[in-house]
């Protein structure tokens, strides 16, 4: 029995539901791209797979819409694959089991996925509606968005028509997004040696943490399990000897890491508990509003051949001076994040720890100097910088009929205007905007809540009002 299928709108909650039992992460979007192309041949509608997984599906213009100029309506079909720790389920081979709250959705130990299945669903039910009249449809959903969008940077769109697009990859009701930061992931790598010595192997961990999306709430000042780690390394190294086995800590780049764990061959073991507990009640100290359940934790633990000392330094190294967190604010729009990067996963392979950072900035000379930073940093340690999909940024258009429309639509809808504004997460828009000449772009979305994580929720009533909206947009698309 489907969970979804007493709740308005039925058609976007069906397919969200839909979509939701298919395993779709980034990386494993080969099922949930066959199913999108199902559903365009059950109607025969137009449509275009690529060898990324990439979709367009393409609606014809309902009757009396037949010259109104054609609307692309942009998702991306991958999602953030997060889970509590207790949780058993393979959210690599399995679907989610979704539960309603009052007027949540959420699903049961992992993330829900609302960021972006409800843009695809939105999208679907659009165009399964024929009691809607509305212009031609050009459905757009990209893969791999959460990993660096590589299915925006891949796809071809020389069968659109439209120049004028709705992504439907926000998270917050009310605001329209009209310009983004660019960014990229870097990834460092720092080859280690190893070398037998004498001692206690314990496991030092930092959990407890709210995390969140690296881009929508790292101005939040929520801790970065991974940098706690190496504050927590280096304390200790301080008062006994220190060997590193292996460090861990994140799932994604742009997911605010919630735990992180070291192994570890220590000198005095009484000494790692008491400094653990210390920095503990610091950082609840220090981050009793946003982090209050942070904690800092010693176990027994097997290390197999830890690192030798040199190595050892480097990683803790790494670990306190790597840049993290904001970077600047800008001085053009008050509030906005410009710059900042996330060390967002971390883990050691053999003998090499890798880091990754989502580094973002609206201003592309800091994004570069961020790059050069971390690089700068790699070489002094030993290790190398990787710089994987860049994306620019996306640039405000003072003059926006879209945007004018949505306003409109909206504010006759609600009773007050929406917030217009730019964003420090990073859109697909801005790839788009370099493909498409003289595209204009306006991104929305109904209310979710902590995405990324297991705690991830969508606010029906919040579904209902955005969908109602951009539905109404459309039909005033003449």
């Amino acid at each position: 029995m489907a969970v979804l299928e007493h709740l308005e709108p039925r058609g976007v909650f069906r397919f969200f539901e839909e979509m939701c039992a298919i395993p779709h992460g980034s990386g494993n979007t080969k099922a949930v791209s066959d199913w999108l192309v199902e559903f365009a041949k059950q109607r025969g509608f137009e449509y275009h797979q690529d060898a990324l997984n990439n979709v367009i599906i393409i609606k014809p213009a309902a009757p009396g819409y037949e010259s109104a100029p054609a609307v692309i309506l942009q998702s991306h079909m991958d999602m953030v694959c997060a889970k509590a720790p207790d949780c058993t389920k393979d959210i690599e081979t399995e679907g989610l089991d979704l539960v309603v709250d009052g007027d949540t959705v959420y699903a049961k130990g992992t993330t829900l996925g609302a960021d972006d299945g409800l843009g695809v669903a939105m999208s679907l039910a659009l165009m399964d509606d024929d009691t809607l009249s509305l212009p031609r449809l050009e459905a757009v959903f990209t893969v791999d968005e959460e990993t660096g969008m590589y299915g925006a940077f891949g796809i071809d769109v020389s069968c659109l028509q439209g120049r004028a697009m709705i992504n439907m990859d926000s998270e917050l009701e009310g605001v329209f997004t009209v310009s983004c930061a660019g960014g990229n992931v870097s990834r460092m790598t720092l080859p280690v040696t190893r070398a037998a010595c004498e001692g206690t192997a314990l496991t030092i961990a930092v959990t407890g943490l709210q995390g969140g999306h690296s881009g929508v709430e790292i101005d939040r000042g929520r801790g970065n399990a991974s940098m706690l780690l190496g504050r927590a390394l280096r304390a200790v190294q301080k008062q006994t000897a220190l060997r590193i086995g292996a460090v861990t800590g994140g799932q994604k780049d742009n997911a605010i890491p919630v735990d992180a764990q070291a192994q570890v061959v220590a000198g005095d073991e009484a000494v790692v508990r008491a400094v653990c507990a210390a920095l503990e009640a610091e950082l609840r100290n220090e981050l009793r509003v946003t982090d209050p359940g942070v904690t800092v934790t010693v176990a027994p633990a097997e290390c197999a051949l830890p690192m030798d000392q040199a190595s050892t330094d480097r990683v803790v190294c790494l670990l306190c001076c790597a840049p993290n967190g904001i970077q600047a604010m800008s001085a053009d729009v008050d509030g906005l994040v410009q710059t900042s990067l996330n060390l967002g996963v971390l883990y050691t392979e053999g003998d090499v720890v890798h880091a990754g950072f989502c580094v973002r900035s609206s201003v592309d000379s800091q994004k570069q100097m961020l790059v050069d930073r971390l690089e700068s940093l790699a070489a002094l340690l030993g290790g190398a910088l990787q710089v994987e999909g860049d994306y620019p940024g996306w640039e405000y258009k003072p003059e926006s009929p879209l945007r004018q429309k949505m306003v409109e639509v909206f504010t006759e809808q609600y009773g007050y205007e929406p917030r217009v504004e730019a964003i420090h997460a990073g859109v697909e828009c801005g790839l788009f905007a370099g493909k498409i000449p003289g595209l204009d772009c306006v991104c929305i979305g109904p209310d979710l809540a902590d995405v990324h994580t297991c705690r991830e929720r969508l606010f029906i009533g919040s579904l209902q009002r955005t969908y109602a909206m951009v539905a109404e947009t459309l039909r005033r698309m003449k």
